[in-house]
Formats: structure tokens, sequence, C-alpha cells
């Protein structure tokens, strides 16, 4: 296969496996992709995933990247706080969950890392779409149970003042019903006293 036939091919795509370009070409070699790479026409993620040369990196771009590397997965945790403005750093590199086991990548184009999760607990994400690019994220109450959940050791108020939680945009995006709705889902006794303090916490901020 030529690059311009892959090219046309491949466009559409954020970020591409040798698995789909075998799928439409059995007889693919990958020493194209070496080939390919040294003439920056592509480059690598992971082993396995790569990205047109060109493409311009921004955070809608990761996130899509995020999901597809290291599936089922969706972003969240620090990255999801960030993008819902609760928590006011910038977080370098994306964060997400799966349901597999708890892993990080270091790559040219970000970090990504992902916090494993049970099966039962894998839910409260939304598939947005940002000029063009789709990705999975957890819902603003999912962002923040997860954070909860995977950060044991957040429970007081202290805790929640030292990672600068921003009370009025919790107010104003987080359905306290919603949140509870997923807790109930949960049926953890422990990770709900924490939320409660968390609630009681942003009702008094």
């Amino acid at each position: 296969m030529r690059f311009l036939e892959f090219n046309r091919a491949f466009r559409a795509f954020t970020v591409f496996s040798l698995r789909d370009i075998r799928s439409l070409d059995p007889n693919f070699h990958r020493r194209r992709l070496n080939e390919w790479q040294e003439k920056g026409y592509i480059r690598k993620v992971i082993k396995g995933f790569y990205i047109f040369g060109d493409v311009s990196l921004n955070e809608s771009v990761l996130f899509e990247i995020a999901n597809r590397i290291y599936a089922p997965s969706y972003v969240s945790l620090d990255t999801a706080l960030s993008y819902y403005n609760l928590i006011p750093e910038a977080v370098f590199g994306v964060t997400s969950v799966s349901t597999r086991r708890t892993n990080k990548f270091s790559t040219p184009i970000a970090g990504f890392s992902y916090r494993s999760l049970k099966t039962s607990l894998f839910f409260g994400y939304d598939l947005v779409e940002i000029g063009g690019h789709r990705f999975r994220i957890a819902c603003i109450e999912k962002a923040v149970i997860d954070f909860l959940y995977l950060n044991p050791q957040i429970d007081k108020e202290r805790d929640f003042e030292y990672i600068r939680l921003n009370a009025d945009i919790f107010h104003e995006k987080v359905s306290v019903e919603r949140l509870v709705d997923s807790l109930d889902r949960i049926k953890s006794k422990i990770l709900e006293t924490r939320a409660r303090a968390l609630l009681e916490f942003v009702r008094n901020a």
C-alpha cells in the first residue's frame, strides 16, 4: 500500500492501529510504518497505535487517543475535574479509568494514565463530540465519585480545601440527585460517608 492510498483510507481516523490497517490490507507489512515514521508522515503513540504526523494536538484529540489506546476506558479523575473547571490547575497528561489493570504510558505526545475500576463501577460517562473528535468522559457527578473512590485518603474538610475544589462551579453544575443515584448504585457506606462530607463542605464553602 502506497502512502497516498493509505492517507485517503485513514485520514478520517484520529488514531489508527496496525489491526485497522490489516483489516483493509491483510498483506500490509509493518516495515512501511517504520518508513513513514522516519519521513514524518505518521507518529507512533504506543506500540500498535499511530497518528498522522500533521495532526494538531488539542484536548479533544488527546481524549480520543486516550480512549482508543487502552480500551475500555473513559477520561475521569483529575483530568475530568479540570475539564469541568472543578479544580483550577491545568492537568498535564490524561487520566482515565478502565476495567483493565492500572497502567501508564509516557509517549512523545502526552502522558496517559489509567486507574482500574471494577466492572460494576464502569458507568456514568458521556460520549462527547467536539470538532469532529468523539471521546468518552465521566459526567461531572461520576468524575467526583471516581475521584473519591480512587483517593480514599481524601475524606476531610482540609483535604477538600487542599485540592481547591471550586464550590461555585460545584453548585452550578453538579446534580446532587444524580450524584446520590450513583452512590446508591455503588452501595458503599464508606464512599457515601465521604461523599456526604464533601457535600457538607461545599454547602458551607
